[in-house]
């Protein structure tokens, strides 16, 4: 495997905002002009793709497919470690055209030695792949979110296919349905939050784990900006535009941000980090970019 960051997006030729499974998703505004917010989608998406390519990432693509417009979030086909993946098993149904699209994808991925394994999840359990369970390399351990989407059941499956820690973090709301809208690790240690995200439980179980001076909290303006959910390459921070209180937090420590207009994809809940999904990730443990504070 090549020994820049690889990543999945996806075409979003069929992308749409038809249907409401979260709060933020708005099908009437994506009515109202769908030529033109199409037009903006396909701008959007390949700004993303420029800014992970000018960061030194690789990225495949996944075609689009008519009738799965969310499938232009690839962070929840899967978790992905060490060359081994789990796919995803979406809890509603709008999304479950989703698994065998990105099975096959897999599939090919592991003919061409991208990945090396594929393990399923047992029926029953749902999990929305990397969106709800996301790797901290610098602890070495998983983060999980559990409640509107992913079931508290699958965390010891991804115990047991990965052998690494997982830390479950249960969720307090349908609108931070996914562990990624609201929680994001950075490279030296730090921690992008957003706590209102979280139950008292959860808060205590960041708290314990991360350092004071290691948490960086996001406002209730910066988190509705989709900010949280951003994609960071070492000092690199690719996100949706962040207020300006953001910029100023993220720049003291050092981060250096690429600001993108994901407008079309926040008008279904999503941004930066939802339409990417990182393949190379490994347990190995890498020299910090940014050393902690």
């Amino acid at each position: 495997m090549s020994d820049r960051p690889l990543f999945l997006m996806t075409d979003p030729d069929h992308f749409e905002v038809c249907y409401q499974i979260n709060p933020w998703m708005q099908p009437r505004a994506w009515k109202a002009d769908p030529k033109a917010c199409l037009a903006e989608a396909k701008t959007a998406s390949q700004a993303l793709r420029t800014a992970l390519t000018s960061a030194g990432a690789k990225v495949e693509t996944v075609g689009a497919v008519r009738g799965l417009p969310d499938l232009v979030f690839p962070a929840n086909a899967a978790i992905v470690l060490d060359g081994r993946v789990l796919p995803a098993r979406f809890r509603y149904a709008e999304r479950q055209g989703e698994e065998a699209i990105f099975r096959e994808v897999f599939c090919r991925l592991k003919k061409r030695g991208l990945v090396h394994e594929i393990v399923d999840f047992p029926e029953g359990v749902f999990h929305e792949g990397a969106g709800d369970c996301i790797w901290d390399a610098d602890r070495r351990l998983f983060w999980a979110g559990y409640g509107p989407r992913s079931t508290k059941s699958a965390i010891p499956v991804i115990e047991s296919v990965f052998g690494q820690q997982v830390v479950p973090l249960e969720l307090a709301s349908d609108r931070f349905y996914h562990l990624d809208t609201c929680f994001c690790p950075l490279a030296g240690g730090k921690v992008l939050y957003y706590p209102p995200a979280f139950t008292p439980t959860a808060r205590a179980e960041i708290r314990a784990r991360v350092p004071e001076s290691q948490r960086i909290e996001a406002s209730d303006e910066e988190a509705a900006a989709f900010c949280v959910n951003a994609v960071n390459l070492g000092e690199k921070v690719i996100m949706a535009r962040a207020p300006e209180s953001l910029r100023a937090k993220l720049r003291a420590y050092g981060y250096v941000l690429t600001e993108l207009d994901l407008t079309p994809f926040m008008l279904s809940g999503g941004a930066a980090y939802c339409m990417t999904l990182r393949l190379d990730r490994t347990s190995t443990p890498i020299r910090n970019i940014l050393a902690a504070e």
